[in-house]
């Protein structure tokens, strides 16, 4: 890998992964499908590239919807579209949720990044005689793939993820620092390490308007349903919205690069 630190030598291609999930860590309720499986879902993107590429394309699709709002910016959260709180009562004029999905829909088709979706099978993971805390065990997963994917490219990147409680994120930011500095069963901590440029974790929050935090957001829900469906663990819900979102990421899926394989890389059961 080209060491960006020496004179005269090509600097390394930057990522940054953007984290969000759907679904709850808690084991409880779990015969019932909203909670017996948490999903992890991650995108990343080339910056600044790409990454400012949609960043000022969802924004000016934002304000083409709902005006300019400086002070008080649009974040697209998939509960309040759904239940069109806030800014989002403005959907229940069907023309105005007509143009907001075909939007949605171009920004999603036309951005330039990298997906991957873990899920986890909260009730068998809990049969464990020790089983691991399922939003870190599938952080784990997915630092895996990503810092694969880094290597095989020659590439560098970081993580940010939602902030989600003081407690949560001490415990989240301690689980990712141990995979950096630990490694996995499957990784190398220097494998890690090459390819991840700093041992803390990033952690916002939703009112500051990462849009790769939106993006993960919006996926999460229909692409981790997607791959319930994809393994036979839920009946497929029929057509919705939600399954036109992932037919326009599809080719987002991270794939084994010789074999095109999505299950295992940006689909990932555990």
């Amino acid at each position: 890998m080209t060491d960006s630190r020496l004179p005269g030598t090509r600097h390394p291609s930057r990522y940054r992964l953007y984290v969000d999930e759907s679904g709850d860590h808690a084991y409880r309720m779990l015969d019932h499908v909203a909670h017996r499986y948490l999903a992890l879902l991650g995108v990343w993107f080339k910056q600044p590239d790409d990454y400012t590429v949609f960043h000022d394309a969802l924004e000016s699709f934002k304000r083409g919807i709902f005006g300019p709002r400086p002070d008080r910016p649009v974040i697209l959260h998939r509960t309040d579209i759904i239940n069109r709180r806030g800014a989002f009562g403005l959907l229940a004029d069907a023309k105005v949720q007509e143009r907001f999905n075909n939007g949605l829909l171009k920004q999603v088709a036309d951005a330039q990044f990298k997906l991957i979706c873990v899920v986890i099978d909260k009730k068998s993971h809990a049969d464990r005689s020790s089983p691991f805390h399922p939003y870190h065990y599938c952080l784990a997963a997915m630092l895996e793939r990503y810092t694969g994917w880094l290597n095989l490219y020659n590439a560098v990147g970081d993580v940010m993820a939602e902030a989600r409680g003081k407690e949560e994120d001490l415990q989240l930011k301690q689980a990712y620092q141990r995979v950096y500095e630990a490694g996995t069963q499957f990784h190398s901590h220097e494998a890690i390490q090459r390819a991840l440029t700093t041992k803390d974790i990033k952690l916002e929050r939703k009112h500051a308007n990462i849009a790769g935090l939106q993006l993960s957001d919006v996926l999460a829900h229909p692409v981790k349903t997607h791959c319930l469906v994809h393994r036979g663990f839920i009946p497929d819900p029929g057509d919705n919205f939600g399954k036109i979102v992932v037919d326009a990421v599809t080719d987002k899926f991270n794939r084994q690069v010789y074999r095109n394989q999505i299950d295992g890389y940006g689909r990932v059961f555990l």
